[in-house]
């Protein structure tokens, strides 16, 4: 529990067993094939021995798996995820006095971070990894290239992997020539696009977001930069409880439109149908007169089929709040080669950044 601007924050953490169940025992010796079957079949698989002996369970599955949907389409791969995090969730380690209890295992902070009070528990073999490689990222801290600076993600939070979409914010405040006072930065992650801002001069920045753990990271940084002056969070949907008007809102939201239930780290990649209606009609409440809104988008949506209308585009067409005064694009850099993935989808892909102002009266 963390305490911001006056309230009490929760943060989220993956859900582990604390209580006895029925487990199938396993280790290297035996054939992952029948630990993939114990899977398939409704129930809990224990690595006892190695955590080694999981990976080679985990490849098992995924190889069952990329036979079954053979299909490179979008939907495909969205599919063959779904199927393959629920399975892989069965697989459980056990945690004792914060540590796990195989052979070879990680050193994972965060057990100690996030469950101080309990002992022992089971907890699914992906979200050990998903802690493993957020502790990396969170000790070593990653760098931004439009930032003079390493950010250190905490556990939950998003953070960005690919840096157009930064790099054409960076192009526009290079050129902003607008009052610096205040800023509010909608969603504000781990707080780049607030870093940004204040690398160019801005005086104030406010930053919103519905994660708690993106709030309670961040004011972790803020701490141990000195910022707390210039950057006030506010843990809530959009504009929270932010009182003042500004002269410039950022907003980075999530690209694609949800076609089922959010939650977790979902929410940074998927939005509602509601929720760009929601946002603008606040953020005319919240801008001064000559003030802008800057929103960082793609056309990812539109190239995958996933939703052929654009919220950006449908408001302007709408008319009555706001009117577009620039539209820039950049195109995406080419899938990494590593991926296994079909992304020819991508070779379309451009990255969007929208200047909006008031319609004068």
């Amino acid at each position: 529990m963390s305490l911001i601007s006056g309230k009490e924050i929760e943060i989220i953490r993956p859900d582990i067993i604390v209580d006895d169940i029925e487990v199938v025992l396993y280790k290297r010796t035996m054939d992952p094939r029948m630990a993939v079957n114990t899977l398939k079949n409704g129930k809990y698989v224990l690595i006892i021995d190695y955590y080694s002996s999981g990976l080679m369970i985990l490849n098992e599955l995924k190889h069952q798996l990329i036979k079954k949907y053979a299909a490179q389409s979008f939907q495909a791969q969205r599919e063959f995820r779904a199927d393959f995090k629920e399975l892989s969730n069965r697989l459980l380690l056990v945690v004792n006095n914060h540590q796990l209890k195989v052979k070879k295992a990680p050193q994972i902070g965060w057990f100690k971070i996030l469950y101080p009070e309990i002992i022992e528990f089971l907890v699914a073999f992906p979200q050990v990894q998903g802690l493993n490689s957020s502790w990396q990222w969170y000790e070593k801290g990653i760098a931004i290239p439009v930032l003079n600076q390493k950010i250190h993600p905490f556990f939950g939070t998003y953070f960005p992997t690919r840096f157009e979409h930064l790099k054409l914010f960076d192009h526009w405040l290079k050129k902003y020539k607008g009052d610096k006072e205040t800023a509010i930065d909608i969603g504000v992650g781990c707080g780049v696009l607030s870093y940004q801002l204040l690398n160019h001069g801005f005086k104030k920045v406010y930053g919103t977001d519905t994660n708690p753990n993106a709030i309670v990271g961040l004011e972790n940084e803020i701490e141990k930069n000195k910022l707390n002056d210039k950057i006030a969070l506010f843990h809530g949907d959009l504009f929270a409880d932010i009182k003042d008007k500004t002269e410039l809102i950022v907003f980075n939201p999530p690209w694609i439109l949800a076609s089922h239930q959010l939650e977790g780290m979902d929410q940074a990649i998927y939005y509602d149908e509601n929720l760009f209606s929601r946002f603008f009609e606040e953020a005319q409440k919240f801008l001064k007169e000559d003030g802008r809104i800057v929103l960082l988008f793609s056309n990812l949506a539109q190239i995958t089929k996933e939703n052929e209308t654009h919220p950006i585009a449908d408001e302007l067409a709408k008319g009555g709040r706001f009117q577009q005064e620039l539209f820039l694009q950049k195109e995406v850099a080419p899938a990494s080669k590593k991926t296994r993935r079909n992304q020819t989808w991508r070779d379309t892909e451009k990255i969007e950044l929208w200047v909006l102002k008031l319609i004068e009266n």
